[in-house]
């Protein structure tokens, strides 16, 4: 015999898991809807804080009367970078600070109206710590000294390795630690490498005995040439013409 009241009970919880399906397929559906509102409402937002940063660095310079190149000659910062943000890229706490230096404005009169964003306090500290370094080491160089440096490897073209070792003890002594000198010496690093494997190579291809004497004056010429060139660039645009892509000290 059937009973009834298990059969009803069997209905009941059928009906139960279906009511408990679709409620959760609603609350899914819901979810979703809500979720895609809210990364809307997120790209906009970035939309908007990416158009005021725009509108208002290009408005402050051109209100100043600077184009990109002199905004750029006085912040020190490249052309690239200032052509990057008025289209759109959030400036660093460095790029910002020099930027509104330049413009002669509170840091904060690029950033008035936007939103903060809480970062936690490792990240800042790190951030901090970064950009104070590189403000030091921009605040640091002095185009003087960077110079002489430069020029004291000329002194001692021909006795390697003092061409290295000059220079290295200058920027100590001189407190000139930055990527200028530290490329300035990694240039002689590698000429002072270089000049015996090319002085050695004329000799294997025994190109004859009048030849060596011309091809060590042209091996010395070329580091003379390299240091007076980028002594001048150092001169005329505050950089070096022969550099590397990577320091060596």
């Amino acid at each position: 015999m059937i009973n009834p009241f298990l059969c009803l009970y069997k209905k009941h919880k059928i009906v139960s898991s279906k009511f408990i399906f679709i409620s959760a397929s609603k609350l899914m559906k819901a979810l979703y809807h809500v979720e895609k509102d809210l990364y809307i409402c997120h790209q906009e937002s970035i939309e908007n804080i990416l158009t005021t940063i725009m509108s208002k660095l290009k408005a402050i310079r051109e209100q100043k009367n600077l184009t990109q190149e002199e905004l750029s000659e006085k912040s020190k910062i490249s052309v690239r970078t200032i052509q990057r943000i008025e289209s759109g890229t959030v400036p660093k706490g460095h790029t910002r600070r020099a930027l509104a230096q330049a413009l002669e404005i509170e840091e904060s009169g690029l950033m008035a109206d936007l939103p903060q964003a809480a970062a936690p306090a490792e990240t800042v500290e790190m951030e901090e710590g970064i950009e104070e370094r590189i403000e030091e080491e921009t605040v640091s160089i002095n185009y003087s000294y960077v110079k002489i440096i430069n020029l004291s490897s000329l002194l001692f073209t021909l006795l390697p390795p003092l061409n290295i070792l000059v220079p290295l003890l200058l920027m100590f002594t001189m407190k000139q630690k930055n990527n200028l000198v530290r490329q300035i010496i990694s240039v002689q690093m590698i000429w002072t490498v270089m000049a015996p494997v090319i002085f050695m190579l004329g000799i294997f291809l025994k190109l004859g005995k009048q030849f060596t004497p011309i091809l060590m004056i042209l091996i010395v010429l070329s580091n003379v040439f390299i240091i007076l060139r980028n002594a001048s660039e150092i001169d005329r645009n505050k950089k070096l013409y022969f550099c590397l892509k990577f320091s060596m000290i």
